[in-house]
């Protein structure tokens, strides 16, 4: 099964997103980084719209535990889009938090223990903001965790250890977030010696590296790829370096553990805030880039079978 927002299904009906934003709202994230502010239901559903239109039935909500996350607009926005929507937990960068935060001050034991809670009985109404912890009925399906580097620092190697007791005690997948791009094998390496099944974690970012030969060295290890650059460069056309990764890893015989998202995390990627070219570009504009580069044969592993089978929970 997938666990969503809005409960738990035995499959997809339509296109799935891997890795999306569509609530990122916090003080901080409204101070400094204000082109990633995402605070609106009703914006979120508006962009949403020409996405069902297209066929998309599930997106992956990628912000993890107190950095901008609210489970409440999550499901207000599945429901009033009709597409629903997977929660993340886990930990993002330590910019979206800073040292003085919470979450620098606890151990590997204390985060799994909260991760499994967001995953089994329900995510906090505050997002952990208050000494009051009020768990809503809609559980995260993903626990994500996020490297900065080729090898993971002190703080990566807790939160990866977290993330994977969290994913071997519940049976969730794992989502990473790979910093440019870069530090996939090393994210393999501690999940999977955690305990980790290779086949329950997905990559992201990996295409930003825009190396060919570094995106086929992390396909070897089995796990899934999500690729996200495509709405940053669909100016480019059939040209873009993404396309050209992606048919790479297709004649490597990777095609298989591709995903694909839009990790649309700027406001100017949005119509609903004037930006371009919508997040919907991904399943209309982008499927005619894949079969222009003769690669439509893979639209439907891409875009459904490889997702379902990404973010379904294993048995425990």
């Amino acid at each position: 099964m997938i666990r969503t927002v809005l409960g738990d299904r035995a499959g997809v009906d339509g296109l799935v997103y891997a890795h999306e934003h569509l609530i990122i709202d916090s003080p901080l994230i409204e101070d400094r980084w204000p082109h990633i502010l995402l605070d609106s239901v009703e914006d979120a559903v508006a962009e949403l719209a020409p996405c069902r239109a297209a066929g998309v039935r599930l997106v992956v909500d990628a912000m993890p535990a107190a950095s901008g996350r609210d489970a409440v607009r999550l499901a207000d926005i599945a429901r009033g889009s009709g597409v629903d929507v997977v929660a993340v937990t886990g930990l993002h960068h330590d910019r979206y938090y800073g040292p003085r935060h919470w979450s620098n001050a606890v151990g590997a034991d204390a985060l799994a223990r909260l991760f499994v809670a967001d995953l089994t009985e329900g995510i906090d109404r505050y997002d952990y903001t208050s000494p009051v912890v009020d768990r809503t009925p809609y559980r995260a399906g993903v626990v994500k965790v996020a490297t900065s580097g080729e090898r993971p620092d002190a703080r990566d190697r807790r939160n990866l250890e977290a993330a994977a007791r969290a994913s071997v005690t519940t049976g969730c997948p794992v989502l990473t977030h790979c910093e440019d791009g870069r530090g996939a094998p090393a994210q393999v390496e501690e999940l999977t010696a955690w305990g980790v099944p290779v086949d329950a974690i997905i990559l992201s970012h990996v295409d930003k590296a825009r190396d060919p030969g570094y995106a086929r060295e992390v396909a070897t290890t089995g796990a899934f790829l999500e690729l996200d650059q495509n709405l940053r460069q669909a100016d480019l056309g059939a040209a873009a370096p993404h396309l050209d990764l992606v048919a790479a890893l297709v004649e490597g015989g990777f095609g298989d553990q591709i995903v694909l998202g839009t990790d649309g995390a700027r406001r100017s990627l949005w119509t609903a805030h004037g930006g371009t070219p919508g997040l919907a570009w991904l399943a209309t504009g982008y499927v005619d880039l894949l079969r222009e580069r003769g690669l439509g044969g893979h639209v439907e592993s891409f875009f459904h079978a490889n997702p379902v089978r990404a973010l379904s929970w294993r048995p425990i």
